[in-house]
């Protein structure tokens, strides 16, 4: 498989290492041309600050959109609209708006998109949906989380903090991963609660946002998201009627990823526990490639696609418009 990347920071660079044997980066661009140019030659591959070059080319099959938000939508109607699959970066807009032309085109030329939910991924993740689908935890009852770092100096200053750039803050950034993946285990949601609020950062979009999310079976996803968590931290819990995962930690700063199930017994005393670790390197990123691979391979509809990452943005456009927060519209 030929692949070209469009946006070579640090995570087109993260994609293009995961590549192995199983595709070839043959082309790549970047508004800032150094960064083309050097992962270009670290693949022997063409560097070009010229986007729409890399997505008309003959000799590109996919492509990877690693960009800031505000791009994401417009470069992958354009590969789409050229017949080439796409890997787009979560959250694939900054906007629901922006992703109906994208269905609609992808719909006209069979092109496949898949939308880089890469926590689905990770480790932890794989096993519990392994265990979840095995019914290990019986019926799904609810999932609690929290995703969080502390910011950094100058943050204010970065695209992230643009909602031209962004659409939002923390929220439609880590936040899209909590709803997606709370979403992936309970299902759509149906009633949408919360709020995104800026308490600390000087910057016009959310650094926390707090949400309670209920399914038609009133399953709740109670989440937080947060560039105010002084250490960094990820926690997923998913309840179920027999027992309860908890996934703790992604690896690196987050500390190691953990999952752990507490299996429930009749007499109700201290539950059996089973953990597994997952101290060597995170695999995800060639773990969801194979998975865009294979894809392509059976012409299947990817998952997580388009209308997931349409679902997740509806929830964040929601909790936007309650909390009266700034927003990409």
């Amino acid at each position: 498989m030929n692949v070209g990347i469009v946006g070579c920071g640090l995570i087109g660079k993260k994609r293009a290492d995961s590549f192995g044997a199983a595709a070839t980066l043959v082309a790549c661009a970047d508004k800032t041309l150094d960064r083309a140019t050097a992962l270009a030659g670290k693949w022997k591959a063409r560097a070009s600050a010229d986007w729409e070059s890399v997505v008309a080319a003959p000799d590109v099959d996919m492509v990877i959109v690693a960009t800031p938000h505000d791009s994401l939508a417009a470069i992958t109607l354009a590969a789409v609209r050229a017949g080439k699959h796409v890997l787009v970066e979560k959250p694939a807009a900054r906007s629901a708006n922006e992703l109906a032309p994208v269905a609609a085109e992808a719909k006209k030329t069979g092109a496949l998109v898949r939308v880089g939910f890469n926590h689905r991924f990770h480790r932890a993740f794989r096993k519990a949906r392994e265990l979840v689908d095995a019914g290990a935890l019986g019926p799904l009852m609810f999932v609690r989380a929290r995703y969080g770092h502390g910011g950094r100096v100058g943050m204010e200053k970065e695209w992230r903090s643009n909602v031209a750039l962004s659409g939002g803050g923390e929220l439609i950034d880590q936040g899209v991963h909590l709803i997606d993946l709370a979403r992936w285990f309970l299902g759509d949601f149906t009633q949408v609660d919360g709020t995104a609020q800026t308490y600390f950062w000087d910057q016009p979009v959310d650094d926390n946002a707090f949400l309670m999310l209920r399914t038609a079976t009133q399953q709740v996803a109670w989440l937080h998201a947060s560039t105010t968590e002084w250490k960094n931290t990820f926690s997923m819990e998913i309840y179920g009627k027999v027992g309860k995962l908890h996934i703790d930690g992604l690896g690196g700063s987050y500390g190691t990823e953990k999952l752990t199930l507490y299996q429930m017994t009749p007499e109700m005393g201290p539950p059996p526990t089973t953990t597994w670790e997952y101290p060597m390197a995170d695999d995800s990123w060639t773990a969801e490639l194979h998975a865009v691979l294979e894809d392509i391979r059976l012409q299947r509809q990817p998952s997580p696609n388009l209308d997931d990452a349409v679902a997740a943005l509806r929830v964040v456009e929601s909790i936007y418009k309650e909390s009266g927060h700034a927003h990409h519209p």
